[in-house]
């Protein structure tokens, strides 16, 4: 009899995503069996993904590695990984920031970090990016709390408030806030800017794409010819910005930007890239937010400028608005942002253990 390979298992809503969420010393060292384990507990290969807990759509096809930090600056280290849906495919180039809401209770949660009562802080080094996130997490009595009143637009319902603030934000996958070294480029007529901050992206002016920008999810998907046109930009930008060939692969993500509607700062319909987000990523709002500091950007130019060095951007987005709140200033030429900040809420929604065929993970045959 073959009994199947059972793995220690925390399924979360974290922000406006759902992901499996593990614990790094319950999967094995090596990462290409680590991969194999994720897709098959998502049920990688089917569109529905119905032979596993993905559930057939990019924002809940995620997963989350987390383990002690040896960092003396974090508490904890958090891997992020995109799991593909029709292919047997997982990308940890991007991150999450929804997502990374869930790791710190979790963390809490597992013991990997001791809570204090009221409320506490968790200091996070995000893997894929190599940079540090504080989480404050809120922890009456010293347990979390995932209930309470706070509210987030593309989630139903309210919890208890999970604070994210964000340093090192620029150039967190080239090395570069503007990876083609200039803050506007053109590509097949079209000019977009090319933006490294938390994630890096290809800002594109939805009127110069023959469209508002304020469409819903379900408009933008339908057009093919949009699409298409989306797509040969980005590729064309990923390879200007050192990216390499981007077919196949999700980053740099683009944003479609346009004038706010309901009294944001800016509007953004944000791509993932093949198709248009629900709602907004968190990294992307964050290069958003920080592209409207830019001068010179096609961002810049669809906002009324602040000036204050602390400065709250809101980005509209296709199920509400999302608020960043940033702190840095442009001066000497130069955009300095000292942290980026935002309100989530997470629920932990299952614990136990997720079943993968046993041919998926045969110990015996590990090193």
């Amino acid at each position: 009899m073959t009994i199947q390979k059972k793995i220690p298992c925390v399924i979360m809503r974290g922000g406006t995503s759902r992901g499996t969420y593990f614990l790094a010393n319950d999967l094995p060292r090596e990462w290409d069996k680590r991969k194999e384990i994720l897709t098959a507990a998502m049920g990688s290969g089917d569109p529905l993904q119905v032979n596993g807990v993905g559930g057939g759509n990019s924002l809940t096809s995620k997963a989350a590695i987390i383990s002690r930090s040896t960092d003396p600056d974090a508490d904890i280290d958090y891997l992020f990984a995109q799991v593909a849906i029709e292919q047997n495919e997982v990308d940890i180039t991007p991150s999450c920031g929804n997502i990374l809401s869930g790791a710190a209770p979790l963390a809490i949660e597992y013991g990997l970090v001791t809570a204090n009562d009221g409320e506490t802080t968790v200091r996070v080094k995000n893997v894929n990016t190599n940079t540090l996130i504080e989480v404050v997490v809120q922890t009456p009595n010293g347990f979390v709390e995932y209930e309470g009143d706070a509210t987030i637009d593309g989630v139903p319902g309210s919890g208890a408030p999970i604070l994210l603030k964000f340093f090192d934000v620029c150039g967190t996958k080239t090395g570069e806030l503007l990876p083609t070294g200039s803050v506007r480029d053109t590509f097949d007529g079209v000019e977009v800017s090319c933006v490294d901050a938390a994630m890096p992206m290809v800002l594109i002016p939805a009127p110069s794409l023959g469209v508002k920008g304020s469409e819903t999810k379900q408009e933008l998907d339908a057009n093919t010819e949009l699409l298409q046109k989306i797509e040969s930009i980005r590729l064309q930008a990923s390879l200007k910005m050192g990216l390499g060939d981007a077919t196949g692969k999700v980053i740099p993500k683009v944003g479609l930007l346009s004038v706010p509607q309901f009294g944001g700062t800016i509007t953004s319909r944000y791509f993932v890239p093949q198709n248009c987000h629900t709602s907004h990523s968190v990294t992307g709002a964050i290069c958003v937010s920080v592209s409207c500091m830019l001068p010179g950007s096609v961002a810049y130019d669809l906002i009324t400028p602040q000036s204050s060095e602390q400065q709250n951007i809101v980005v509209e987005h296709p199920s509400g608005k999302i608020d960043l709140l940033l702190e840095g200033r442009f001066e000497n030429d130069t955009l300095n942002i000292k942290s980026a900040g935002l309100m989530r809420t997470a629920r932990m929604l299952f614990k136990g253990e997720v079943h993968i065929p046993a041919k998926v993970w045969d110990e015996s045959k590990i090193a």
